[in-house]
C-alpha cells in the first residue's frame, strides 16, 4: 500500500468573509480569476474540469478551456459528436470546477448547457489559428483511430487541399454556454477550516448566499 496520509499542507493564503462578497457570483468569479492570473503560478487560468454523465450512467471529467464568460454564464467549445458533446445533449447539467492552488483557491459551478449561437461559435473558430481550425476539422473526436499516423496523414491531407483557402466551421463543432445555478467559492484556511461560500439561484433569479461548513 502506497501512504499518502503525510502529504498535507497548511492553507494561510488569504480568506473569504461575508463582507468580502458581491451580490452575484459572476462578479465573484471575474474578481478571483483575474487575482489568480495576476498572482501567476497557473500555467492556464482558464483550466477548468468539466463533468458530465454518460450514456453508461458513469461520470465523466475532463479538462477544458473555458474561452468566454459573461452575466449569462460559462463558455466553452468542442466536438457535439465527441463523447462528451453527446453525454452533454443527453444530460445538460453540468459541473464545472476550477482549482487554483497558487491561491488556494477552488470554485465549482452546477448548470445547464446549452449550444451557444452559430454566430457565436463561427467568430470564435475564425480567431483561431489555421492548424486548430484543420485539427477540428480532422479530428472524429472520441473515435477509435488505427494509429497516431492516421491522424497525422489525415492533417496533412488538409493542409495541402486548404493551403490558400479559408477554413470554415464544420457544422459539429461549436460552443456550449453553461448557465449557473449554483457556484461554491472555496479558500483553503488554516486546520481545514475553509471558507465556502455557495451561490444559489432562486426562482425570481436573484442569488441566496450561504456559507457551508468545511
Amino acid at each position: 500500500m502506497n501512504d499518502l496520509s503525510d502529504f498535507r499542507k497548511s492553507y494561510e493564503k488569504s480568506e473569504l468573509l461575508e463582507h468580502m462578497i458581491p451580490e452575484d457570483p459572476i462578479n465573484l468569479f471575474h474578481r478571483w480569476f483575474c487575482e489568480v492570473k495576476d498572482f501567476g503560478g497557473v500555467d492556464e487560468v482558464n483550466a477548468m474540469t468539466v463533468s458530465t454523465l454518460g450514456a453508461d450512467g458513469f461520470p465523466k471529467a475532463r479538462v477544458v478551456l473555458l474561452k468566454q464568460y459573461t452575466e449569462e454564464g460559462f463558455i466553452f467549445y468542442t466536438n457535439y459528436h465527441s463523447e462528451k458533446g453527446r453525454a452533454i445533449e443527453a444530460h445538460p447539467q453540468l459541473c464545472l470546477s476550477f482549482f487554483w492552488p497558487s491561491m488556494e483557491r477552488q470554485i465549482i459551478i452546477k448548470g445547464r448547457a446549452e449550444r451557444t449561437s452559430k454566430d457565436i461559435s463561427d467568430n470564435y473558430f475564425a480567431s483561431r489559428p489555421k492548424g486548430s481550425q484543420l485539427g477540428a476539422v480532422v479530428s472524429n473526436q472520441s473515435e477509435v483511430i488505427p494509429d497516431r499516423a492516421f491522424l497525422e496523414n489525415k492533417l496533412h491531407e488538409l493542409e495541402l487541399a486548404n493551403e490558400n483557402n479559408e477554413v470554415h466551421r464544420p457544422p459539429y463543432w461549436g460552443g456550449y454556454l453553461v448557465k449557473p445555478i449554483s457556484v461554491e467559492f472555496w479558500q483553503g484556511r488554516p486546520n481545514r477550516l475553509h471558507d465556502r461560500i455557495r451561490y444559489a439561484l432562486q426562482d425570481d433569479y436573484s442569488w441566496k448566499i450561504d456559507r457551508l461548513a468545511p
